[in-house]
């Protein structure tokens, strides 16, 4: 503990990383959270001592190592005694997931970040217009979901092919209607974790409301602070804290003396919950205050109302009230970035997730119930999906998964 407090506190207190003089293994904290919870369940007698193969073998299996879902050692360990193989059937069960998971990120959440980045850029400075503000929002929200469940998919795929099924991490967040239902469709094992090794032994909602709430906004504190060693991160945790306690606070007050009408609410309820997801990864985003703050003015329309001339040129047009033409964007960067932002949302609230679509449980090893139809046309999804991923993976600059930093 002492150790975490010592490398943690130089950036939190404004000090350079470099100062602390130590370089981390690559996505350290989810290893950490692993081993944690393995020596914290065998403190609390909840399995028994167990082999040290048997414990390194569960260490470096490697589709989850990096970036997770995080799993509890018997539930991996059962599975290498009893599944682990590669055959046909489970190169064929894995595949399609992990193409899927593959171009998630190539294809969609590398080509938004293309844009999405420079707009964060230059807001450390300068204020950006209403549009690109948006955008950058917009983009980023689109971008870490495609990337971190394109991940997700990915390690499930990958351990699929080896017989082994890893837990769904991913349903839909934006579908939420809920900060609470948010959290239980948005990195779904990480929540548990939390709620198992944290909002639990703080005495979770049995110490009555204010207590309860009390540790809520710790665990999301130290949630956010996990993250990574500064303070937009303490404050992107302590926002959804907050939002939290309010959730359930309008629960418990609001919601039952609405009866019936509050159902009437549920798309109200999703937008005020999209809205509040964007505005807080703004700051999980953004490397400082001013940069999350120009951001949001931008949003509020604090700054120029701008579109691309070529606009003006295409609707014929000279003037619109309130629009001034050519400081935003680059026509082609603008176009770009909002056509790529309408086909992820589509996909986000359109389509179903990767659990719908494969029938995944966390249980199911291999379905064998797919018609000759359903298997070709998933063959040929597959291989489509692979091949659009390879001009990303081959024809651009690599890119590593945002969760890797964590």
């Amino acid at each position: 503990m002492r150790i975490f407090f010592w490398l943690m506190s130089p950036p939190l207190l404004g000090a350079l990383p470099s100062a602390v003089g130590v370089g981390l293994p690559l996505a350290i904290s989810f290893y950490t959270f692993q081993q944690i919870g393995f020596m914290v369940d065998i403190y609390s007698r909840k399995m028994d001592r167990v082999p040290l193969a048997e414990y390194a073998a569960s260490v470096v299996f490697f589709p989850h190592l990096i970036a997770g879902p995080l799993l509890h050692y018997q539930d991996i360990v059962s599975q290498f005694k009893k599944r682990l193989c590669v055959s046909q059937a489970t190169l064929w069960a894995g595949l399609p997931i992990f193409a899927v998971g593959l171009s998630k990120k190539v294809a969609i959440a590398d080509s938004i970040s293309t844009y999405v980045a420079p707009i964060f850029a230059r807001s450390d400075m300068t204020l950006p217009d209403f549009f690109s503000a948006w955008g950058a929002a917009l983009g980023y929200t689109a971008q870490l979901y495609f990337d971190f469940s394109g991940y997700s998919d990915m390690a499930i795929g990958l351990a699929l092919m080896f017989g082994i099924t890893l837990p769904v991490n991913f349903r839909s967040p934006y579908k939420a209607t809920s900060i609470i239902d948010f959290w239980r469709r948005w990195h779904i094992t990480l929540s548990c974790f939390l709620r198992d090794y944290l909002y639990f032994p703080l005495g979770g909602g049995r110490v009555g409301p204010a207590r309860r709430h009390i540790n809520l906004l710790i665990v999301m504190l130290l949630g956010g602070l996990w993250h990574g060693a500064a303070w937009t991160f303490v404050f992107w945790g302590g926002l959804h804290g907050s939002l939290l306690i309010l959730n359930h606070f309008w629960r418990e007050k609001i919601s039952p003396k609405l009866g019936r009408r509050d159902a009437a609410f549920a798309p109200i309820y999703a937008g005020a919950t999209f809205l509040a997801v964007v505005t807080a990864w703004i700051f999980f985003r953004a490397p400082n205050f001013a940069t999350a703050q120009h951001i949001i003015s931008g949003m509020c329309g604090q700054s120029t109302l701008s579109l691309p001339g070529e606009i003006a040129y295409l609707l014929g047009v000279d003037e619109l009230f309130g629009v001034a033409w050519g400081q935003t964007l680059p026509f082609t960067d603008f176009a770009t970035l909002w056509i790529l932002l309408a086909f992820a949302f589509a996909l986000i609230w359109g389509a179903p997730n990767t659990a719908e679509l494969f029938g995944l449980d966390g249980k199911t090893q291999v379905r064998s119930d797919r018609t000759a139809g359903a298997s070709f046309a998933i063959a040929s999804t597959t291989g489509v999906l692979l091949w659009i991923s390879a001009f990303g993976v081959f024809g651009s600059a690599p890119s590593e998964f945002l969760y890797f930093q964590f």
